[in-house]
């Protein structure tokens, strides 16, 4: 019997399995993955998830290998229209970290085994998840051999296409976009370590974030699918839409992806709980979801915790939901408002908005309220 089984060996299941391992809860987590993958995507640490990380320790390795991206740029027609700040969010943590997802796995996971060793179980596939009065159980095969555990809770944090969210038979609502992307990483040249930069272009936005090792992520609107993404292709179009020359040549990571967002009609049932994408998909469009996905472990731990040890705890899981879901439509928001902004537009549209974006931005409050939302520091 485990005090608590998590499915979901990523960010977001190893980040609550160490908060969790930490205040002396026997811990599980099942991974179907049998190895990490090497694939970059999700890229940027703001300053409430560095903070839910630093309680246990892992900030400091994620700072060491990573990027302080200290300023944004929306530039249009080479002219900046607008600048941010992000000191103006949050003056203790003056920055968005941008660290490759393949190290902060990593770190995580060296992180979960010196406070739980042993606690990660790869290669575990799960095909039943069940919610009782006094315990949860989960059945599959992990190496070839059946799996069955008791817990005395359960948490799915097994991504957008949940078995745990499945098997409890927990609804979901969908939302469609009609957003595509082009997204590479390249070499970058003389376009500074510490600046996300923004390309308003007619033909559609081209988002650059500096990365470590003087690599930048560029991510393209696109006006639709790309079945089979060509660096070639991305190369031209950031430099017809910004200027900016990219060796197609020495891309390291190369990706297309669209747009969808769902929400979980419930986050808790019974002895179990949903977090991260299991709970809530959003846009990866702003970097919000994994931060959000460690909020949600920050919450949900300390009410574990309380449960274990005795305590009551129906109403805290109630203003756990309700707290975590409107965080997530907030973001969802947020989401939906930077793609709007990033789709093509006539010129002459493209010109009056920019224009009202620069007046704007050009107040302290505005800079302030901007700088909070891109860094999440309203959460």
């Amino acid at each position: 019997m485990l005090d608590v089984a998590i499915v979901g060996g990523g960010p977001v299941g190893l980040c609550l399995a160490s908060l969790l391992a930490a205040h002396g809860i026997t811990v599980a987590v099942f991974e179907q993955r049998p190895s990490n993958g090497t694939h970059t995507r999700a890229i940027g640490i703001h300053p409430p998830g560095l903070a839910v990380l630093d309680t246990i320790g892992a900030a400091e390795p994620l700072l060491a290998r990573g990027i302080r991206i200290q300023h944004g740029r929306a530039i249009a027609q080479g002219r900046t229209v607008a600048g941010i700040d992000f000191a103006l969010a949050d003056p203790t943590r003056p920055y968005v970290l941008a660290v490759p997802q393949p190290v902060t796995q990593s770190v995580l996971e060296e992180r979960l085994e010196q406070l739980a060793p042993g606690a990660l179980h790869r290669g575990s596939r799960i095909t039943a998840a069940h919610s009782y009065a006094d315990e949860a159980r989960l059945t599959g095969t992990v190496g070839g051999k059946t799996l069955a555990v008791r817990s005395r809770f359960l948490v799915g944090a097994d991504g957008a296409r949940s078995t745990v969210r499945r098997q409890l038979g927990i609804p979901t609502r969908a939302f469609s976009y009609p957003d595509h992307y082009l997204m590479g990483d390249f070499p970058a040249d003389g376009l500074g370590e510490d600046t996300a930069l923004l390309y308003l272009s007619s033909d559609g936005i081209v988002e650059s974030f500096p990365l470590p090792h003087g690599i930048r992520r560029w991510v393209a609107r696109m006006p639709g699918p790309v079945a089979q993404p060509s660096a070639d292709h991305l190369a031209g179009i950031i430099e017809a839409r910004t200027g900016v020359v990219v060796s197609a040549g020495e891309h390291s990571m190369l990706s297309s992806f669209g747009v969808r967002a769902q929400l979980a009609g419930s986050m808790v049932q019974g002895r179990a709980a949903l977090i991260g994408d299991a709970a809530h998909e959003i846009s990866p469009i702003g970097g919000l979801g994994m931060n959000l996905g460690w909020l949600d472990a920050a919450a949900l731990a300390p009410i574990i915790a309380t449960a274990l040890a005795g305590g009551t705890v129906g109403a805290q899981l109630d203003v756990f939901e309700r707290s975590r879901m409107a965080a997530a439509r907030r973001a969802m928001g947020h989401s939906a408002l930077n793609m709007t902004l990033g789709r093509p537009a006539p010129e002459t549209v493209l010109r009056a908005r920019n224009s009202l974006i620069g007046a704007v931005l050009r107040h302290p409050a505005a800079q302030t309220a901007v700088a909070k939302r891109f860094t999440m520091t309203q959460h």
